[in-house]
């Protein structure tokens, strides 16, 4: 006779940092679980079969998560078990969990989809998926898992990943496992893309991401840095070498205001911004000769992720933040976990606020932006936000610094380089079915086909297009036997 479960509703929360000590640093505010919470809320896991499990399905790479989670279950007396028998399951699929473990929007992808999800909260995916990984790295269980993993033969072919963001640190990284060559050419003096200079360290500790990027190297892949493409060596010159071409290049042009006084001093990009915070560590000058002024009032305009990070970082460096957005709460496109930090923080939000001119100070520096107030519609637009239309009305607010995070477009670079490389009108990269770009063995993902979008979006078109390179090549060996 079946025993009847009982379903706990509530997940199990892990714990954060007290705002009064993170708002004075940048370590990592959440956490994580240990290993008896862990099991704790992989209890709550109703087990769906991975061939119908809805959460696999909502997931850009198709982790096999109630395997995964069944694990820490089945071996719940050997936690060092438990959590290498987990990983195994999870590297299947994602060579980086300790990265989508924190920056994924699970809320919309793996957890939108659980099934748990429809009678209470839906399981902690993210958080359990990095745990696991944390886990792992720090009980030695990474390495000997690695061990096994690493290919007997590494002669199948040689790709070149151009990019070592989330997509072509991915597309290398399933290649190395499946016993190709692969050489990342990253442009900047460090490996990671957004990962590195987009996501500040409260959120992704660049420790973490070393670690990743190390584990990536054990599997034979090699890094090499300030080698931008299209300038310091060619596609074409790529294509001479190596079996084939990944394009990873992400989209970090900013997109900014075309409205009176944009070129005063202190209107950052937010991706400049970030760079200067994350990269360049501004945030620990003196010690770090790269300064940054943010000065008493900061505004920052827009409402996705890379505002809140760019607010939450400028906080830091103590100043009083406000992010202007013009549109409503309901449209925000952030995690719904970096609004609710940012507001415990001490960020300040104004909706319906659209900017129509920065003002001077007369020494050329920004000291106020004037805004038209908004009004919402009922009638919705194509991605489903209300919208707005103008008052009349307007407002000004003081600033000493503004950071504009209203997107990112690709660099146009290797697509103005290259002869032959299709390009859509707003400089994503044109790709077939497979990730073929117009030049046969030239693949593409992540924000350079698709514009800015999401790490995990774009780590799962560096997996897709690494099985395409991987046919590619099998099928051009054939035909030249």
């Amino acid at each position: 006779m079946a025993v009847k479960r009982k379903l706990i509703k509530e997940r199990v929360p892990t714990p954060e940092r007290p705002v009064e000590e993170r708002v004075k640093s940048f370590v990592e505010v959440n956490l994580g679980y240990d290993f008896a919470s862990a099991v704790k809320e992989a209890e709550r896991c109703l087990q769906c079969p991975p061939e119908y499990a809805p959460c696999i399905k909502g997931c850009p790479v198709h982790i096999n998560i109630p395997g995964f989670i069944g694990k820490l279950l089945e071996h719940r007396d050997d936690p060092d078990r438990a959590v290498k028998e987990a990983l195994r399951i999870i590297w299947t699929d994602n060579t980086l969990p300790a990265i989508t473990g924190r920056v994924c929007p699970q809320e919309d992808q793996c957890e939108m989809n659980c099934v748990m999800g429809k009678v209470g909260d839906p399981i902690n995916i993210g958080k359990l998926e990095r745990f696991v990984a944390d886990y792992a790295r720090k009980h030695g269980i990474e390495d000997e898992l690695l061990e096994e993993m690493k290919p007997s033969v590494c002669g199948k072919g040689k790709v070149a990943v151009v990019g070592a963001g989330p997509a072509g640190l991915t597309c290398a990284g399933e290649l190395a496992k499946l016993g190709y060559d692969v050489t990342i050419f990253e442009a900047l003096h460090k490996p990671g893309g957004v990962l590195v200079y987009g996501i500040p360290e409260f959120r992704l500790p660049k420790e973490i991401l070393e670690k990743e990027l190390d584990k990536l190297r054990k599997l034979g892949v090699k890094i090499l840095t300030d080698h931008v493409v299209g300038k310091t060596v060619t596609l074409e010159e790529l294509l001479q070498e190596y079996d084939a071409v990944f394009i990873g290049t992400g989209a970090g042009t900013p997109k900014l205001l075309n409205i009176p006084g944009i070129l005063l001093d202190r209107i950052y990009s937010a991706n400049e911004f970030l760079t200067r915070v994350n990269l360049m560590k501004a945030h620990e000058f003196p010690e770090y000769d790269t300064p940054i002024a943010v000065g008493r009032k900061v505004i920052v305009i827009g409402a996705g992720n890379t505002a809140m990070d760019a607010a939450r970082s400028a906080l830091r460096l103590g100043a009083e933040v406000t992010i202007a957005y013009r549109r409503g709460r309901e449209d925000m496109t952030a995690r719904i976990e970096e609004i609710q930090h940012a507001e415990e923080e001490g960020v300040k939000f104004e909706f319906f606020l659209n900017p129509v001119e920065f003002i001077g100070d007369g020494n050329g520096r920004v000291k106020a932006v004037k805004f038209e107030k908004m009004k919402p519609l009922e009638e919705r637009d194509s991605k489903g936000k209300r919208k707005i239309i103008s008052t009349g009305e307007y407002v000004t607010l003081e600033a000493d610094t503004v950071i504009i995070a209203i997107g990112l477009e690709p660099n146009r670079i290797i697509s103005e380089a290259a002869t032959g490389l299709k390009v859509n009108p707003d400089g994503t990269l044109v790709v077939d079915e497979n990730l073929m770009t117009s030049i046969p063995g030239v693949f593409a993902g992540g924000d350079a086909i698709r514009g800015e979008a999401t790490v995990i979006l774009a780590m799962g078109d560096g997996k897709k297009a690494a099985k395409a390179i991987c046919d590619y090549i099998e099928r051009k060996r054939k035909a030249g036997a």
